[in-house]
């Protein structure tokens, strides 16, 4: 005898079978953040955005609606728009700082000229958002460190090389702090210039602009003087 389907079953018997309700699928269980990963996650929200906007621009809402927290949750950890912009800047400054000096490890001038250049280019290339949060360098934050600043300390480095190898072939090693500032100062805007045009690639920006500051440097004159001055 052939078997009879619920469905036939059912409508013999006067009535159509209610189709069985499929299982709902629950819904996944939301991981809840430590304060500290919380912290992190907003920190990583507020890179991203100043990077973007500016300081000016962002706003609290813009941070928690990204982090997909609440206002009070971002004011908790920094008190703030200020408090989290500090720590942003706070820490690129010192990843900056301390990608370009622990790159200082040759002994020669040419090839310290070298490995600052590309710190710095690597730097922007890998993290570029970091390095758009440092130069846009929000007026309301001129107290604290800046891009300017990082140039500034590594200047100061420079400096004390360039005063020994200016002491070594007889030229006022006073003048050290004047060519380290100059020579900091290139490659900085060369950098925020590399920024938006990313080509040539950063090898080839490196090399020029050591080419330039260190061919000028290997003929400098004891004493320079303007030419317009000279014709006076």
């Amino acid at each position: 005898m052939p078997e009879v389907s619920d469905d036939a079953a059912a409508a013999v018997g006067g009535r159509r079978a209610t189709p069985t309700a499929a299982p709902k699928a629950k819904a996944p269980s939301r991981v809840r953040m430590s304060a500290a990963q919380r912290r992190e996650q907003l920190i990583a929200t507020g890179r991203q955005l100043f990077a973007e906007r500016g300081f000016d621009a962002t706003s609290i809402e813009e941070v928690a609606a990204r982090a997909k927290v609440s206002k009070p949750v971002v004011y908790e950890h920094f008190g703030g728009k200020e408090g989290l912009y500090a720590v942003v800047v706070d820490r690129e400054v010192r990843a900056l700082l301390d990608r370009i000096t622990t790159a200082l490890t040759a002994g020669h001038p040419r090839e310290l000229l070298e490995q600052a250049a590309l710190a710095l280019l690597t730097y922007i290339e890998e993290e570029t958002s970091g390095f758009r949060v440092l130069v846009r360098e929000s007026p309301l934050m001129s107290g604290t460190a800046t891009f300017s600043s990082v140039m500034n300390d590594v200047a100061h480095q420079v400096e004390h090389i360039l005063g020994a190898e200016y002491k070594s072939r007889g030229y006022d090693p006073k003048l050290a702090e004047l060519y380290s500032q100059a020579l900091v100062g290139m490659v900085a805007l060369t950098g925020r210039w590399w920024l938006e045009v990313r080509k040539p690639r950063k090898e080839t920006v490196a090399a020029h602009l050591v080419n330039l500051a260190w061919n000028g440097l290997s003929h400098l004159e004891a004493k320079p003087t303007l030419i317009t001055a000279r014709r006076s």
